[in-house]
């Protein structure tokens, strides 16, 4: 009941106490990992101590979403079971931070993340804004570099349908509907568009590895495609798998139902971690 209760506050973008969130946060510990108060994360212990770390970026087209829509999910639950350690990140938000800041949050967060847990192994997971945000922290060696890591500290990237890796792409030919968030999150320089795209960041040196998964959007199949072609012409090894799904329903449904082990993207990535921390 508590689990339903938070999942229809998080979906409806009502503000809880810090006593209500932890009451049910599934026993994760929220972290300071900078002064604005959106730099915070929820952590969830591993097994063993060093446990293997999977790190969540969340979406909403990089001015929404919160870390609290991972409590209660199959995601938690899932990579919990396999022992792994768990965090996931809130970070500032278009039109008060930039999307520079925003993925300079991430590669902050999990600088804290090391140093206060020395985990053995880190991944990198993000859906739609947060796929761009860990794609691009993946191809750009700065984001880390700023947060004394370097492509070292993390073991893998798994994007999860993201559609942002060429912005300049993007904006000229991807939804309609899509452009207002594109264009508030990314501007009209176009130079800048090309430092946040992934693919145009693609030469070496990139993150170890990735993992791409897709689901049957025209724009989010295209991209994946010519990001991984990108990753290996740098000769970074990548696998990129689809799955079913179209439009918004198919976009939600891959972050919503990953960690169910009858979801079909669940054990591709299963592998995948298996294989990085192995």
């Amino acid at each position: 009941m508590a689990r339903t209760l938070l999942a229809v506050l998080a979906a409806a973008g009502l503000a809880l106490s810090a006593g209500a969130l932890a009451q049910r946060a599934d026993h994760g510990t929220e972290i300071a990992y900078g002064p604005d108060p959106a730099q915070q994360l929820d952590y969830w212990p591993g097994r063993t101590e060093h446990a293997p770390l999977v790190v969540f970026v969340h979406g909403g087209g990089w001015s929404r979403g919160d870390k609290r829509m991972m409590q209660g999910s199959d995601k938690l639950a899932h990579w919990q079971a396999q022992g792994y350690a768990v965090a996931s990140l809130n970070y500032r938000l278009v039109p008060v931070a930039t999307v520079e800041q925003e993925a300079a949050d991430v590669a902050a967060a999990v600088a804290l993340l090391k140093q206060r847990y020395a985990p053995r192994r880190v991944a990198l997971v993000g859906h739609s804004a947060g796929a761009h945000l860990v794609a691009l922290i993946g191809t750009d060696p700065g984001y880390l570099a700023a947060a004394g890591l370097s492509y070292a500290d993390i073991a893998g990237v798994v994007p999860l349908d993201g559609a942002a890796y060429d912005v300049p792409e993007q904006l000229s030919d991807g939804a309609r509907m899509m452009q207002r968030m594109y264009r508030q999150a990314f501007g009209t320089d176009r130079a800048r568009q090309t430092r946040l795209s992934p693919t145009a960041q693609a030469a070496a040196p990139n993150a170890p590895a990735f993992l791409i998964l897709h689901v049957q959007r025209a724009d989010g199949v295209r991209q994946s495609a010519e990001l991984a072609d990108a990753l290996r012409r740098a000769g970074t090894p990548v696998e990129v798998h689809g799955f079913p799904g179209t439009g918004l329903q198919g976009h939600a449904e891959i972050n919503r139902r990953m960690g169910d082990p009858a979801y079909a993207a669940t054990p591709v990535l299963d592998a995948f971690l298996t294989k990085l921390f192995g």
